[in-house]
């Protein structure tokens, strides 16, 4: 079987009153997980975004659909996730313009309570 990632699209939908806005935070989250074939990599990748779905109370978080489909063949390293391919000006020279500082990185990011309950909100 071979290793495939997906890139997939869901939607947090708050309904605050029954109203749907039409506004709404999404987010793009990748999967990696083996299949026979093409074809299965996608029944696979859907399976996987529609069990990520739930409803509590007003909120929803729905799936969107897959963004993305690619094998990760032999080019791909095991711990490889993702890769995309891109053209930019120099790169190496103007990494400092480029890159967030290490502190800036998400993983060091803690929200605070007044960003968490935006969204929450519609």
């Amino acid at each position: 079987m071979n290793r495939y990632a997906a890139k997939l699209l869901f939607q947090w939908n708050a309904m605050p009153g029954g109203r749907v806005s039409s506004r709404r935070v999404c987010e793009e989250r990748i999967v990696n997980f083996r299949a026979a074939s093409p074809r299965s990599a996608v029944a696979k990748a859907k399976t996987i975004g529609r069990q990520g779905t739930f409803r509590s109370g007003d909120i929803r978080f729905q799936f969107v659909g897959i963004l993305q489909l690619m094998e990760l063949g032999v080019e791909s390293g095991p711990g490889e996730a993702w890769w995309e391919l891109s053209y930019r000006s120099r790169p190496l020279e103007r990494r400092g313009k480029i890159l967030p500082r290490e502190k800036d990185l998400r993983v060091f990011a803690k929200p605070s309570r007044s960003s968490r309950r935006r969204l929450t909100r519609a």
